[in-house]
């Protein structure tokens, strides 16, 4: 039976290991070298630096961690070391696709807009990308996107220059990987060029990486009046906040747009079943018999309303 570490905060973690090995549980946060002399198996969060300090002498052989970002991963150590490594993209991506719908709908709701008459342009579309394209789509928005890889890879169709989408949307939201370096770089993507050529009296959301946006760019295009408004999740440099900026936004929040519950558990069963079939297990765990019933199982929406105001009702009553 192998042997697995687990961050004791992956939810039911310990249910999704059963049949596969011996869990031991602890805090990702405390892990140590000497934590992992016998473990063949380790599942971690983003709180845990996986890289040469804490696995050289190590028999772990195979490495999932229940995020979707995996900048404290050292894949290169991984594949040098011959290594199984496994994250869980798109996990948290529907969570993340509501916020930017509750946001959307805030929005609407303090300035008196239409969002049907509105265009939004997405930049970055990835698997949380897609979603919010679904549910924008339903909102009745126009939509432009922005994605230079996919472009690249899948041809032009669809897809217009940054500077067209800047220049003719009235909301623009970001959804890319923090890419410091390579063909095409995200850090401080939302600087202050990138402001300049929004329009006057538009809107900015930021959920994908703190740093893909320069604070005092934004910081400056909204004293300026040149952004009317912005929703920010993420900060340039988290945990610290720019209070400044938090102050001027209507929605400011502590990186928790794709922390759901279903989110989470979504990520615990995508890399215990990576491991189930690298350890060669054959059964996969499904989360389905243990979830918790939703707290609202039923919806009264108020008839007399205008479509507006029941679609916000709906979704406040279930995202506040």
């Amino acid at each position: 039976m192998i042997k697995i570490l687990a961050d004791e905060n992956i939810p039911y973690i310990k249910e999704a290991c059963d049949g596969l090995g011996e869990v031991r549980l602890m805090s990702g946060r405390m892990m140590k070298s000497a934590d992992l002399n016998d473990a063949d198996c380790l599942l971690v969060r983003s709180v845990t630096k996986v890289n040469h300090t804490l696995l050289d002498g190590s028999q772990v052989k195979f490495v999932g961690t229940a995020t979707i970002g995996i900048d404290h991963i050292d894949c290169d150590y991984l594949r040098e070391n011959d290594i199984a490594f496994t994250s869980a993209p798109g996990s948290n991506a529907n969570s993340v696709a509501c916020y930017i719908v509750s946001s959307l709908l805030n929005l609407e709701k303090k300035y008196n807009l239409d969002l049907s008459k509105m265009t939004i342009g997405i930049v970055g579309v990835g698997n949380v990308g897609k979603l919010v394209l679904n549910k924008v789509n339903a909102l009745g928005m126009s939509v432009l996107l922005n994605d230079p890889p996919r472009a690249k890879k899948e041809g032009d169709a669809g897809f217009v220059s940054l500077d067209y989408l800047l220049a003719d949307s009235d909301i623009v939201t970001t959804h890319v990987p923090l890419e410091e370096e390579g063909e095409y770089p995200t850090l401080k993507l939302a600087g202050k060029d990138f402001f300049n050529k929004m329009k006057t009296g538009s809107f900015y959301i930021n959920t994908s990486r703190g740093k893909v946006c320069d604070e005092l760019s934004i910081l400056d295009a909204l004293i300026s009046k040149k952004l009317r408004d912005a929703v920010l999740d993420v900060w340039e440099h988290e945990p610290i906040i720019c209070d400044e900026l938090y102050e001027r936004i209507i929605i400011g929040t502590p990186h928790i747009a794709g922390y759901s519950f279903d989110g989470k558990v979504a990520g615990t069963t995508m890399i215990v079943n990576k491991a189930r079939e690298y350890f060669r297990v054959k059964d996969l765990w499904a989360p389905a018999t243990i979830m918790p019933e939703p707290e609202i199982k039923e919806l009264e929406i108020d008839c007399s309303l205008s479509s507006k105001d029941a679609i916000r009702q709906a979704v406040f009553a279930v995202y506040d």
